[in-house]
């Protein structure tokens, strides 16, 4: 078989898992941040008209990066 080795950072992250940042909920997919900070998709809909303002990025209200949503 040909599997491939999974990298440092994947390993990480999958320990880290996906808990919400903000309901503390564990949930399947989480937009993160380079910082660490997770936010689920029930609370990005819910925050969205405070962390975007253009619909192709959004504000991580911990560091102040910037993240796409990947429909750019």
């Amino acid at each position: 078989m040909n599997e491939k080795k999974k990298s440092a950072y994947r390993l990480k992250r999958e320990a880290r898992g996906h808990i919400c940042s903000c309901c503390k909920a564990e949930t399947e997919f989480n937009w993160t941040c380079r910082c660490g900070f997770q936010i689920c998709q029930n609370c990005m809909e819910e925050n969205f008209w405070g962390m975007s303002c253009n619909g192709i990025t959004w504000q991580c209200p911990d560091c102040g990066g910037q993240n796409g949503f990947g429909n750019q």
